[in-house]
């Protein structure tokens, strides 16, 4: 299903999904006078699909066509939402089901006005993640537990100074490649005989992954978004990328994960993204996303990220005033 987002209004018509695309089944994919499948375009990530299978779906790892019609009628109660935060991520389809409780940003500063968002789709996938079978993120290891405390502390996230809030609070960096959908999740792919790139619109970055076999650079060598190499595996492109920055962080992971990504085009129109993360210092068994990717007409604008160079003021200048409060509560009364 489509959720159409333009001027805070959602509706909802039909698409296609894994299995679901009929030319699918007997095509196979257009050719690079290379002889490998022609990856190149541009392809948009706005599934409205959770990241976490919710706890409602148990074990069910697709929708019936008609509970997903029944999950469609839910999500039309939020056809009038202002904020896109309503409207993102997991939390669309938890407040569907009923989990008010389920919220990822703050309620009473706001998000984004809704008309901000493009449109979205929804097929009979329950979560992103299908490994572990259960759609849900593995434990974290007690080391990254602790590294979590160390950073934000046990109350939540530090604002001491700009050097404690994320890199997105600060427009430095931003996750590649980014698994979020629905706000800047556009990649426009190129390719030759001996190297991809892909530009991805959230942050403007742009990887370059060579195919001709070279090494990993040295372990002692991080980088940003990893150093990745690129291999064909029959008609599927894997991307393996190690070396993060230790303060990138990817998706909470540590410097010693290891990312491997599958794209193989299932259908004229639809890109398969295979994301599996490895770290055991971070997680206590590998987890694998699938994202499919919808081609897309549109143009690829530069994510211009502004609200670095003002909010900061305001956010630490709020931890300021939470911390004025907290002491006032607890001086003793006269």
């Amino acid at each position: 299903m489509v959720v159409v987002l333009a001027m805070a209004l959602v509706s909802f018509v039909p698409a296609a999904a894994v299995g679901q695309t009929a030319a699918s089944d007997h095509w196979t994919p257009p050719r690079t006078a290379a002889g490998h499948p022609d990856l190149q375009g541009t392809w948009a990530n706005n599934r409205a699909t959770p990241m976490q299978r919710p706890e409602q779906f148990g074990d069910k790892a697709r929708l019936t066509d008609e509970e997903l019609a029944e999950l469609t009628s839910q999500i039309e109660a939020f056809r009038d939402a202002e904020q896109a935060g309503d409207l993102l991520g997991d939390r669309l389809i938890q407040q569907a089901l009923g989990n008010s409780e389920f919220q990822d940003f703050d309620q009473v500063t706001g998000n984004y006005n809704a008309f901000w968002l493009v449109d979205r789709q929804l097929d009979n996938r329950t979560s992103l993640i299908i490994d572990p079978p259960n759609g849900r993120r593995p434990p974290q290891t007690e080391a990254a537990q602790a590294r979590a405390t160390a950073r934000f502390g046990s109350g939540g996230g530090r604002a001491d100074g700009p050097e404690d809030r994320g890199l997105g609070d600060r427009c430095l960096h931003f996750a590649s490649p980014n698994m979020g959908s629905g706000y800047n999740s556009y990649f426009q792919l190129f390719q030759t005989p001996m190297q991809v790139t892909i530009i991805q619109e959230m942050g403007h970055i742009v990887r370059t992954i060579p195919l001709d076999g070279r090494p990993h650079l040295d372990e002692k060598i991080p980088q940003w978004t990893g150093n990745a190499r690129g291999r064909w595996e029959g008609d599927t492109l894997v991307v393996e990328t190690r070396n993060y920055e230790p303060r990138s962080r990817y998706s909470g992971g540590s410097e010693h994960l290891v990312l491997v990504e599958r794209f193989t085009r299932i259908a004229p129109t639809v890109l398969r993204q295979e994301i599996t993360l490895t770290d055991p210092d971070t997680w206590t068994a590998p987890w694998t996303v699938e994202l499919l990717l919808d081609q897309s007409q549109e143009a690829i604008f530069e994510y211009a990220c502004h609200e670095g160079n003002y909010a900061m003021p305001g956010i630490l200048g709020g931890a300021r005033a939470e911390e004025r409060a907290a002491r006032a509560s607890e001086a003793p009364s006269r």
